[in-house]
C-alpha cells in the first residue's frame, strides 16, 4: 500500500483511511517484534518481560474491534505475567476502550505521532554514517546505552533486535575525528522503511547531525528499493517533528497509551 495517499487525507484534514493505518502499524509491531503475542477478537496482546511500552501493550489489530472483555482478559494475562496491563490507544480502536479505561482509572500517557513520507526526496548519503546490515555486538551496546536502556535490559533489547525478521539498517554515525555520536535504526518492509530510535549525543543536538543521520537511513531505504518511510515521534518533541517535517514527514495519526492506576 502507498503511503503517498495518508498524507493527502492528512493534508486536508479529513479522517485516514483505516486500512492505510493498519498497514502502518503492523510495520511498526514486525519492526520491534514482542516475545510473545496473544491474539483476541481483533485485538493482540504483545509480551516482553516489561521492556518497552511498545513491546508490552494491547494494541487492536482490526478497526472498530469490539473491546468487550478485552480488558479483563488482559489485566488477567499481564497479572500471570507479573507485569501493568498497559493499552496502546490507535485509531484502530474503538472510542469506548479509551472512554471505558479512562473510567476505570487508566491515565492517559505518552500521546505520539506517527509520520509518513510519500517519497524519500530527502536521501542523501553521509560520509560520517556507517550502515550495517547485521548488527555488531558494538553497535548493539552502543544502540542501547544511547538510548537510555540499563545494563540489566541489555541481553533483552539484544534478543529483540536479532528476532527482526526483515531487512534492517544498523546506523552508526561518526564526528570528524571518528567518535561515534548517534545511532539509528530501519527496518524494510513491503515498499516503506521505518526509522526507529533515531538519537544523537545530546551536547552535539542542533548542528545537523540528526538530519544527516537520517537522510542517510533514507538513502539506504532508496537503495533497496523503498519509496516511502515512515516514523513514530513523540507529542512533546516537537524538535524531532520539526526536524522530520523539514524532511518531508507528515502526520498521519496520534496515539497514546493508557496505564493503570497506582495501587495505594
Amino acid at each position: 500500500m502507498s503511503l503517498a495517499m495518508p498524507l493527502a487525507i492528512a493534508a486536508q484534514s479529513t479522517p485516514v483511511d483505516p486500512e492505510t493505518i493498519r498497514a502502518l502499524e503492523e510495520r511498526a509491531f514486525n519492526a520491534w517484534p514482542a516475545r510473545q503475542s496473544v491474539l483476541q477478537g481483533g485485538w493482540v496482546f504483545r509480551l516482553s518481560g516489561g521492556f518497552t511500552k511498545r513491546a508490552n501493550s494491547v494494541n487492536a489489530i482490526e478497526a472498530g474491534a469490539s473491546f468487550s472483555g478485552v480488558r479483563a482478559a488482559a489485566e488477567a494475562l499481564y497479572a500471570r505475567h507479573g507485569l501493568p496491563p498497559v493499552f496502546r490507544i490507535s485509531p484502530l480502536a474503538p472510542t469506548t476502550a479509551d472512554q471505558e479505561l479512562a473510567d476505570a482509572g487508566y491515565t492517559h500517557f505518552d500521546p505520539s505521532l506517527v509520520m509518513a513520507t510519500a517519497g524519500l526526496d530527502a536521501a542523501q548519503a553521509h560520509a560520517c554514517v556507517q550502515i550495517e546490515t547485521t548488527p555488531t555486538a558494538a553497535w548493539l551496546d552502543g544502540f542501547a546505552a544511547a538510548n537510555g536502556v540499563a545494563a540489566q535490559n541489555h541481553a533483552v533489547h539484544h534478543a529483540m533486535v536479532h528476532a527482526i525478521a526483515l531487512p534492517c539498517a544498523f546506523a552508526t554515525l561518526h564526528d570528524g575525528a571518528g567518535r561515534t555520536i548517534g545511532f539509528g535504526l530501519a527496518v524494510l518492509e513491503r515498499g516503506a522503511i521505518g526509522l526507529y530510535d533515531i538519537v544523537v549525543d545530546p551536547a552535539l543536538r542542533g548542528q545537523g547531525h540528526g538530519r544527516g543521520l537520517v537522510c542517510a537511513l533514507l538513502q539506504w531505504g532508496r537503495d533497496v528499493g523503498a519509496g516511502s518511510a515512515y516514523l513514530q515521534v513523540r507529542a512533546v518533541n516537537g524538535v524531532a517533528q520539526r526536524l522530520y517535517a523539514g524532511l518531508g514527514f507528515g502526520e498521519v495519526y496520534q496515539y497514546h497509551y493508557r496505564i493503570p492506576p497506582v495501587k495505594g
